[in-house]
């Protein structure tokens, strides 16, 4: 399929080849706040939401799991006692700050052994086919440029029988939470931005990133599309945030 010349950079029209540039610019600023704002923007609850990710996931020892745009490893850190010390988990990001980020603070915590690190493009995976038990995303798809190459490039990874599990923000469900949700993101986001980590726009690009993923049965449709099996979605906290799941066959 012809792929656009242009995508979205939040409410922006950019040339598609521009925006994984900007998208890492925003991960460069924010690298080295980005636990600590997570904690501020969603009152600590972006904790629990990864629990649930990761309870959904079914890993179990021995099984090697991908940490897709993890980022600054706060989901391999709670991966890794699951796989133990037989299983694997490869932590993996784009961008080389969040990366460095997530090894410094997952080798300050004594992981060892069952740990790699790859610096890695979602739309091309640099691992062989059916080579991942479970490939777990974290507030990630959204900043891909390509959603259904990466989602078409995660299923080849995966081993027959293997899952993917994608946490992200969505579009909220319950009725009044709209109005309420936008006036906090368009609002507080950017001050919190400016006062912690010194950079407004990043958070604003977060709110309007938010707004332009795929609603719901939209990126479930595309996980189908992508190969992906028994696919179903359970929202959480109204439906700002909802965790995809799917397997492979």
């Amino acid at each position: 399929m012809e792929q656009p010349e242009t995508t979205h950079f939040g409410y922006q029209k950019v040339a598609a080849a521009e925006k994984a540039h900007k998208v890492a610019s925003v991960f460069d600023s924010v690298a080295d706040k980005y636990d600590l704002m997570n904690d501020l923007m969603s009152l600590g609850v972006h904790r629990v939401w990864k629990r649930f990710a990761i309870s959904l996931s079914g890993v179990r020892a021995g099984e090697k799991v991908l940490d897709l745009a993890g980022g600054t490893g706060d989901l391999s850190s709670r991966l890794l006692p699951l796989v133990g010390p037989g299983g694997l988990v490869v932590l993996s990001d784009i961008n080389a700050s969040m990366l460095n980020e997530g090894r410094r603070r997952l080798v300050d915590q004594g992981a060892v052994g069952n740990i790699s690190y790859a610096r890695a493009d979602a739309e091309r995976l640099p691992f062989p086919d059916n080579t991942f038990d479970c490939i777990i995303i974290a507030f990630g798809l959204r900043n891909v440029t390509y959603k259904e190459r990466a989602l078409a490039a995660m299923c080849a990874a995966l081993k027959p029988g293997g899952r993917v599990v994608i946490l992200e923000f969505s579009h909220p469900v319950l009725p009044g939470l709209k109005p309420v949700y936008d006036l906090y993101s368009f609002s507080v986001l950017p001050i919190l931005g400016k006062l912690i980590a010194k950079d407004a726009d990043s958070y604003r690009y977060l709110a309007e990133s938010i707004r332009m993923h795929p609603t719901q049965e939209a990126l479930l449709e595309m996980m189908e599309i992508a190969g992906f099996e028994r696919c179903q979605y359970f929202n959480l906290t109204g439906g700002i945030v909802t965790v995809h799941r799917g397997y492979k066959f």
